[in-house]
């Protein structure tokens, strides 16, 4: 299990051979989470807040591997 710190929260995920998969989603307070995955090896948890959004991306293709991207406006 890894766990990936944002601005907007934390999200912990699960690497494994069938893909990847959510463990928690915990958003900073005054931000609100949702969470997407188009396929098993692709998962996206977006914390969103009033002027600001957090991306944690997590994939197995083409290895075990998450991103954060951090947007403010």
């Amino acid at each position: 299990m890894h766990t990936i710190q944002s601005a907007g929260g934390q999200a912990s995920v699960r690497f494994g051979s069938d893909g990847v998969c959510l463990v928690s989603a915990i958003p900073t307070r005054s931000f609100t989470v949702r969470t997407s995955q188009t396929d098993a090896d692709t998962l996206s948890v977006t914390f969103t807040g009033d002027r600001q959004e957090s991306v944690i991306t997590a994939t197995t293709t083409p290895e075990d591997r998450a991103t954060v991207r951090e947007t403010s406006w």
